[in-house]
């Protein structure tokens, strides 16, 4: 048995995914190659902007802080994990139906020893498109154990406006 075998994209076995990839992409080492240098330009993309590009949304799934976003009928709650951090450290925006969070994460510490590390620390921000309008002045944020939540009622219009759309089989 040969390598190609166990490899499914290798084997020509009458599936039909094989004839509809590139010659280029069945070379798994060029396939790997190829995720390696994307990965790579994904995390230094943003070196020089002072922001930590460990967010890039392609690069790590989705951005730091890591959020969770619901939306109801009446509100759209969004929830932040900012470990380390304290509520002096965030700041929390709302323009054109953007929610924006900001701040810094400093180090505790002026190790100069350290060789090796994998925390971060800098600048960071997140911007969130809610999509709707939300009564402003009702928002609401909190923040308790490293985890910041964010309640952001929506209008009567943005109530109104949701339609239920039945799906035919």
């Amino acid at each position: 048995m040969s390598v190609r075998d166990l490899i499914p994209w290798g084997r020509n076995n009458g599936n039909q995914v094989s004839s509809l990839l590139r010659d280029d992409d069945r070379d798994p080492f060029l396939s790997l190659y190829r995720e390696v240098n994307r990965l790579f330009d994904d995390v230094f993309r943003g070196v020089g902007s002072g922001l930590p590009s460990f967010g890039n949304a392609s690069a790590f799934g989705g951005g730091w802080p890591s959020v969770e976003i619901s939306d109801t009928d009446k509100e759209i709650k969004v929830t932040a994990e900012v470990p380390g951090l304290e509520e002096k450290d965030i700041e929390v925006l709302l323009n054109d139906s953007v929610l924006t969070l900001k701040g810094e994460k400093r180090s505790e510490s002026e190790d100069k020893d350290r060789q090796f590390s994998e925390r971060y620390y800098g600048r960071f921000e997140r911007r969130i498109p809610l999509g709707g309008e939300v009564k402003e002045d009702q928002v609401d944020a909190t923040f308790r154990n490293g985890v910041l939540t964010v309640s952001l009622p929506k209008s009567e219009k943005a109530q109104s406006q949701v339609k239920r759309i039945a799906i035919k089989s």
